[in-house]
């Protein structure tokens, strides 16, 4: 009878020990995990970001901190801020200066224009001047006969001015009037808008007021806002491409701060919008003319090359060989003028089908008032430059489905509905 009391007491015994080993493992993981938290704490606290008017004292911070605390918060976390650039720097002006308030005692402006970037960003406001993001950009909106003397000549001072505005887009423009191009095409155009002051554009479309920041102006949501839909899909191409894969699962952990015309594929390993069109990166320095690394004219009907498009060439290309070798960069560039030529092909072809009904006087005067103007118009302006963009972005199904397909699929209805109309007039003529 001992022998089973013995045993009893031993299992008891390792039941306790085993419990014992358990409480003490339980102890050590909870220990390890509050560690753990304390130094991410210490870590976020470490990186914390210094709001430069924690303690300021000037007048114009003193009152928006309860009028458009916001705006305060966001200017203290920028560098601007840091570098001690004041409110009255960018937004106080003379009484007689174009477009000035009065407000508290003086004058300001209440959206500062590039000529107030201009005093710090002298460069890159003449880079900005001659790209596409500058006057262009408003004159494709309004059309050439809406810009004065003036801004009509800054526009003919500028590569981009050798493209001039499709006469159809800005007629969509009139037909839509204020009441919705307010809130539609003059979100985007306004981009290059002309201010009282005569200087040009809105930089703050890119870099969101009141913080500036790096990080925002880097990131292609910031592109997004513009570039996307169904006449320039560049978001969703890039979303789809390697790059855009790339960046959406890892580039929580990319150098969105670097100093910029230092960046390297250690601070970003795959491309960006402004890694490729806008960053100093490799052996290429940073621009802000987007157009600066293009080839070809994309967004026309009928693509030409851009005027120094040999130069563009290499500053893209010397982007590119950061993470790519030599033959697929080439095999990339041929394959890619070679769908350049074959889109060309299609939107010629649209216009020989097109033609013959403006010969006979088929078709009105008037843009976008039968259904054959919004095909005809939609096979190059939507499907023709989707197929390019996403070609030349590494987005298969935007070239195919929601570019080289429409506009098959478009071409045929072109046809279809021009062989009646000119059925339709043959048999009206012969009765």
């Amino acid at each position: 009878m001992a022998e089973p009391s013995r045993l009893r007491g031993w299992l008891t015994a390792w039941r306790v020990l085993i419990l014992a080993l358990v409480a003490v493992l339980i102890v050590l993981g909870v220990t390890l995990v509050v560690i753990a938290i304390s130094d991410a704490e210490e870590t976020k606290e470490g990186t914390e970001r210094i709001n430069a008017l924690a303690s300021s004292d000037n007048a114009c911070v003193e009152c928006h901190r309860r009028v458009t605390p916001g705006i305060v918060q966001q200017y203290g976390y920028s560098t601007m801020a840091a570098a001690d650039v004041k409110c009255e720097n960018c937004h106080e002006v003379r009484q007689d200066y174009a477009g000035a308030v009065e407000h508290e005692g003086t004058y300001v402006l209440n959206s500062p224009t590039t000529a107030m970037c201009e005093t710090c960003h002298t460069t890159e406001v003449r880079q900005y001047y001659a790209s596409r993001h500058g006057i262009p950009a408003y004159a494709a909106m309004v059309g050439l006969e809406g810009l004065t003397e003036d801004e009509l000549a800054k526009y003919d001072a500028i590569p981009e001015a050798q493209v001039k505005p499709n006469a159809e887009r800005n007629a969509l423009y009139a037909l839509e009037g204020p009441a919705v191009t307010r809130f539609a095409c003059e979100g985007c155009h306004n981009i290059g808008r002309p201010a009282a002051d005569g200087s040009i554009g809105q930089c703050q479309k890119c870099h969101l007021r009141h913080e500036f920041s790096l990080e925002q102006a880097r990131k292609p949501e910031t592109c997004n806002a513009c570039h996307i839909g169904p006449d320039h899909p560049q978001w969703e191409i890039y979303v789809e491409s390697p790059h855009g894969i790339a960046y959406h699962t890892g580039g929580e952990r990319w150098n969105w701060d670097a100093e910029p015309g230092t960046l390297t594929v250690e601070d970003f390993p795959a491309a960006t919008c402004a890694v490729c069109h806008i960053s100093g990166f490799g052996a290429t320095s940073t621009t802000h003319d987007v157009g600066d690394r293009l080839t070809w004219y994309l967004f026309q009907p009928i693509s030409v090359r851009r005027p120094t498009w040999e130069d563009n060439m290499d500053r893209m290309q010397n982007v590119c060989s950061e993470c790519h070798n030599t033959n697929f960069i080439e095999d990339l560039y041929t394959d890619g003028d070679v769908l350049v030529g074959a889109i060309n092909a299609w939107v010629e072809e649209s216009d020989s089908i097109i033609q013959p009904l403006k010969d006979a006087g088929l078709m009105t005067a008037e843009p976008f008032d039968e259904p054959i103007d919004f095909t005809y118009f939609n096979l190059w302006h939507h499907w023709g430059r989707t197929a390019k963009f996403g070609a030349w972005m590494q987005g298969p199904d935007y070239t195919q489905w929601h570019g080289a397909y429409e506009m098959l699929h478009d071409l045929a209805e072109l046809r279809e509905t021009a062989d009646a109309k000119l059925a339709e007039a043959e048999d009206e003529a012969g009765q």
